[in-house]
């Protein structure tokens, strides 16, 4: 059997992360497996009843939310790809005579001038991590489920403008690769396959999701990259995809992330690797040291996404993840207006 990937991880504050950690402090710690993790067989699945009814309702709910909440932000803030010819006439007062058609107006004996109008249509890239870490998150809504909602929200704004919409699923790998098309129907698929596949692999290439997006999306687009961004290795990858694509991270968050629970020595199994360690919580210094490892993680992230000059959105789970879109589009309307 093929081995999985190399997984990419953050150092040595990863193993001990603690995003199942926190799992095991409600509902006890998980066992160790034996032996190396295998990528998982059979990737699709038919979606349970439960997954249906989870379907349905955030087709509901993110359809209302783009038609209540967002209507108008959208296509305010995201252009499309300029401007396209259309046709060639008589010059009128005011014309800009920058667009006079100097060989047609020669041929006529008059003034000509090119008449463009403006290429709404876009692409809109949904590039969602699918990896293990993603299934963490509150009682409330998991990272995947919150990710599932985002993804859906934005479809739905994008097909409202009649762009066009398409979805790079990784994990360690390329899970699902769906091309960008337009329609309810399609969003529908979008969103069924976020919520629903069963990643073959549990870890996360960040770098190899953004170059598969550099490859696949040929015109620019705007590009929603929905992780906790937990990985490492995807600086440069990222780079070169936001001088193509007008890229917008969305961190997930959890606020047990970065709060080790004191629940004195507990097994911590990381849900990506698998790799297992006994951590005594009850020691201050531990949870000091693991609380300023991932604030130093998240200060990092910030830090990239500000070099790179990219309108980062940061999603905590529990919460609306409609207020910091809708301030992502806030934020750009005003720099359009200036």
């Amino acid at each position: 059997m093929s081995k999985a990937p190399d997984e990419r991880r953050e150092g040595s504050a990863a193993a001990a992360r603690g995003r199942a950690g926190a799992r095991g402090a409600e509902g006890g710690a998980r066992p160790a497996r034996g032996g190396a993790r295998e990528p998982r067989d059979g990737a699709k699945s038919p979606l349970s009843p439960e997954l249906l009814k989870q379907l349905r309702r955030i087709e509901i709910r993110t359809q209302r939310l783009a038609n209540e909440q967002l209507s108008g932000s959208y296509s305010s803030v995201f252009k499309g790809q300029g401007l396209s010819f259309r046709e060639v006439r008589a010059y009128q007062p005011g014309d800009d005579v920058r667009w006079i058609d100097w060989n047609v107006s020669a041929r006529m004996s008059e003034p000509f001038v090119k008449v463009f109008v403006e290429e709404r249509e876009m692409t809109v890239m949904l590039v969602v991590d699918a990896s293990q870490s993603e299934q963490f998150g509150t009682r409330r809504a998991s990272k995947a489920r919150v990710a599932a909602e985002i993804a859906a929200l934005c479809s739905f704004s994008a097909i409202k403008n009649n762009d066009r919409v398409g979805l790079v699923l990784a994990t360690e790998a390329i899970e699902k690769l769906v091309p960008p098309k337009r329609g309810d129907k399609h969003v529908m698929r979008v969103i069924r396959e976020i919520l629903g596949h069963e990643p073959r692999y549990t870890g996360t290439n960040l770098k190899l999701a953004l170059e598969t997006l550099v490859k696949v999306a040929k015109r620019r687009s705007v590009a929603f990259v929905i992780s906790d961004f937990f990985a490492a290795g995807f600086e440069r990858a990222l780079s070169l995809a936001s001088a193509k694509h007008d890229v917008i991270p969305v961190m997930l968050v959890d606020p047990r992330d970065e709060e080790l629970p004191d629940v004195g020595l507990a097994a911590f199994e990381d849900l990506e690797t698998g790799e297992e360690v006994v951590v005594d919580t009850g020691d201050r210094a531990v949870r000091d040291h693991y609380r300023a490892s991932m604030r130093k993680l998240r200060s990092d992230r910030d830090k990239l996404f500000k070099k790179l000059a990219l309108d980062a959105v940061v999603v905590k789970t529990g919460e609306s993840f409609v207020t910091p879109l809708r301030d992502l589009f806030a934020r750009r309307a005003r720099r359009i207006r200036r």
